[in-house]
C-alpha cells in the first residue's frame, strides 16, 4: 500500500490541481462562476485528505467520497467543465493503495 504522501500526491496531481489551476479566461460568466465556487468547494476537500492521520483514513474516506449522492452534482458541473472528478481516477488510486478495483466498492 502507498503511504499517506503517495496517496496525497496522487489525489493533487489527478485531480485536485487541474481543478484549482483551472483558467477561467475562455469561460463565459455562467461558467467562472461555476468553477470558482468548484474551486472553493475543491479546496475544502483537499484540506479534508491532507488532514487525514493515515494512508488508511484517505483510503477510507476516498470511497466515501466518490459513492456520496452529495457529491453527483459537482462532479457532473466539473464534467461538464472538462474537469477531473474523484471518481475519474478510482481504480488508479485503488491501485496504488493496494486495493483490487471492483464494482461492489
Amino acid at each position: 500500500m502507498a503511504n499517506k504522501t503517495e496517496l496525497l500526491n496522487f489525489l493533487d496531481k489527478k485531480v485536485f490541481h487541474p481543478i484549482l489551476n483551472a483558467k477561467d479566461d475562455e469561460r463565459g460568466e455562467k461558467e467562472r462562476k461555476e468553477l470558482q465556487q468548484l474551486q472553493q468547494r475543491t479546496e475544502s476537500e483537499k484540506a479534508r485528505f491532507h488532514g487525514y492521520d493515515s494512508a488508511e483514513r484517505i483510503v477510507q474516506m476516498y470511497k466515501t467520497a466518490i459513492n456520496s449522492e452529495t457529491e453527483r452534482p459537482a462532479n457532473a458541473r466539473l464534467k461538464d467543465l472538462g474537469l477531473p472528478t474523484l471518481p475519474d481516477v478510482r481504480d488508479e488510486f485503488l491501485r496504488l493503495a493496494g486495493e483490487e478495483s471492483s464494482p461492489a466498492q
